[in-house]
């Protein structure tokens, strides 16, 4: 993974950083290896993301058909 640094601005390379970071799923990685995770745990929280996988699917399977509205888009205001 690379960040560029621009104009020697390390805080906005670090922001850049982090977010890449918990895009990849890095930091709940590290959480989730830093203790034991029991065997009977790591089946439910796997079981449970798949369901929300498969939900997320079919939201957007949904809004394609037209049957659910679009998601609002979030206007930032500059």
């Amino acid at each position: 993974m690379q960040v560029l640094v621009r104009d020697n601005n390390v805080e906005q390379a670090l922001r850049v950083l982090k977010k890449k970071l918990q895009r990849e799923g890095v930091f709940r990685e590290m959480k989730a290896r830093s203790a034991f995770e029991k065997p009977s745990e790591k089946r439910a929280r796997e079981k449970a993301e798949a369901i929300r996988r498969q939900r997320k699917l079919a939201r957007k399977q949904m809004q394609r058909e037209g049957l659910l509205p679009a998601p609002k888009k979030a206007v930032r205001p500059r």
